[in-house]
């Protein structure tokens, strides 16, 4: 059974290659790896909650009215579905007013709303009041790119699908959001909120664009193909809430997590809300953080390592073993292989 495990586990290392170069050692401490693997997406409907006009034929007044603010109107965030995700590279942090402040002085580019305002502009403060293209143009400038909507969702829910980043219950100390402070938290506090690849405030603090065109009826477009990139152009639809933007129309982005003002609903990992990518204020709460493709070289090193421990287990060498999992373990932490790998190395370490 061990060789049989051996071989499967040698199987499971076959990676589908990646769009851009990057060598291992170029891995920043402040982006997370999140493994090839299929991954569950969204979340079915319940049909008590969606809403309907009992009485009486709805007026126009009531049809802009109820137009799909949130979940309750479209359903938008099922039915829940299993897509393939390429291994990739995503902030553990969203985009700070420091780094942002470095973008601008090194590209000339316009400062975003809210940058002098004294409640938001802290310099570990994620950026607010940014809108998708300023949001674009920072990621490239760090060669990067905004994540997918569905990257963004797996790497905030984890392997298991949580409710939250920081598990199915929700917890009021783990978020900023329904203005419970009086701004923006620091982008690396609440680390007992941290979502399952340690990235942090992936609920609240602040809305986060992401790159796909929105359309409340994207999920029920299956099969979605291996990487999902969103509709391939906009959905016309209703305005972002706003008194004034709430009757107009127009091609919208997605945003994600919820926002320092946001309500408890805004909060959870499967959440979809929207904006039109000019728009750069949503309740003073719109910020990004970036993502990059995983590079060939990390998949190489992360298998070689694999099969290394595997060759000092069968040669019952297990410390030598234990090392090679110990540097897999440091590029991908929560590869559920190789811990299983590194419980029969521990348990080989204990017996005589």
């Amino acid at each position: 059974m061990f060789w049989v495990f051996m071989i499967t586990l040698s199987l499971s290392f076959n990676i589908i290659p990646s769009a851009q170069a990057e060598s291992l050692n170029a891995i920043p401490e402040d982006m997370a790896y999140i493994p090839f693997g299929v991954v569950i997406i969204g979340l079915d409907k319940n049909p008590d909650t969606i809403p309907s006009f009992k009485a009486e034929t709805p007026s126009l007044y009531q049809r802009r009215m109820s137009m799909p603010w949130s979940k309750s109107a479209f359903q938008d965030e099922g039915p829940a579905h299993w897509v393939l995700l390429s291994s990739y590279l995503i902030d553990k942090y969203e985009v700070s007013n420091r780094k942002f402040g470095q973008f601008m002085k090194a590209t000339g580019h316009a400062a975003p709303a809210y940058w002098d305002d004294p409640r938001l502009n802290g310099a570990m403060q994620p950026v607010v009041g940014v809108n998708w293209n300023d949001a674009k143009a920072f990621c490239e400038w760090e060669g990067k790119r905004l994540p997918t909507e569905a990257e963004w969702e797996h790497a905030a829910r984890g392997p298991e699908g949580l409710r939250y980043p920081w598990g199915n219950t929700f917890n009021a100390k783990h978020v900023n959001n329904g203005k419970r402070n009086k701004s923006t938290m620091p982008i690396d506090s609440l680390p007992e909120a941290v979502s399952p690849y340690g990235l942090h405030h992936m609920a609240g603090n602040v809305f986060e664009w992401v790159h796909d065109w929105y359309d409340p009826n994207y999920y029920s477009q299956r099969p979605l193909p291996p990487n999902p990139t969103g509709p391939p152009k906009a959905v016309w639809l209703g305005g972002t809430g706003t008194y004034v933007d709430r009757l107009t129309v127009g091609e919208k982005k997605v945003v994600r997590g919820g926002s320092w003002i946001a309500a408890d609903h805004t909060v959870t990992t499967t959440h979809r809300f929207w904006n039109h990518p000019m728009n750069n204020s949503y309740g003073v709460g719109l910020g990004f953080r970036c993502a990059k493709t995983a590079s060939q070289e990390i998949e190489d090193a992360i298998r070689t390592y694999a099969i290394e421990a595997m060759k000092e287990v069968g040669l019952e060498r297990y410390k030598e073993a234990e090392t090679y999992i110990d540097q897999a373990l440091k590029i991908d932490p929560r590869n559920e292989n190789l811990l299983r790998l590194k419980k029969i190395v521990e348990k080989g370490k204990r017996e005589p």
